[in-house]
């Protein structure tokens, strides 16, 4: 198979989107964004595309994010763009804040309990940031 045929067949089996799709997702309706950057000649970055996250998708733990996966030899430019350090794989979570984008990250190879927890963090803070908002917007306009 070649790299392009393999890595549309990752996409498709952790439902993974195209980074670009994911980012315009997450600037239309502000859930967070999670950007597993690693290579294909990496031993803990294939077990977290092909295992780890497969499983939590199929799990239903990826609900709420915007997933997407970036080669860091395929795509270098975005990857370095994404990556803070050296190390791969990295985890990278971006949430949509009242002071603009905020940054965490796994780094390194992950347990699927520790990703989880990683994501349902994110997605918890997205939510209340949410209701914040539609309870501010409901006293703006007089609602009740």
């Amino acid at each position: 198979m070649t790299g392009l045929t393999t890595s549309l067949l990752l996409v498709l089996a952790t439902g993974a989107q195209p980074y670009d799709k994911a980012y315009e997702t997450v600037q239309s309706d502000g859930q967070p964004l999670l950007v597993l950057v690693g290579a294909d000649w990496c031993p803990a970055c294939q077990t977290m595309k092909s295992s780890t996250m497969a499983r939590l998708e199929q799990k239903g733990k990826l609900q709420g994010v915007a997933f997407t996966v970036v080669n860091s030899d395929r795509q270098s430019s975005l990857a370095q763009k994404i990556m803070r350090g050296s190390s791969i794989p990295q985890l990278v979570m971006y949430e949509k804040t009242e002071k603009g984008w905020q940054r965490t990250q796994l780094t390194g190879g992950q347990s699927e309990g520790q990703i989880e927890a990683f994501i349902a963090r994110a997605v918890s803070r997205s939510q209340e940031r949410i209701a914040a908002k539609a309870q501010f917007d409901m006293v703006s306009s007089g609602g009740e």
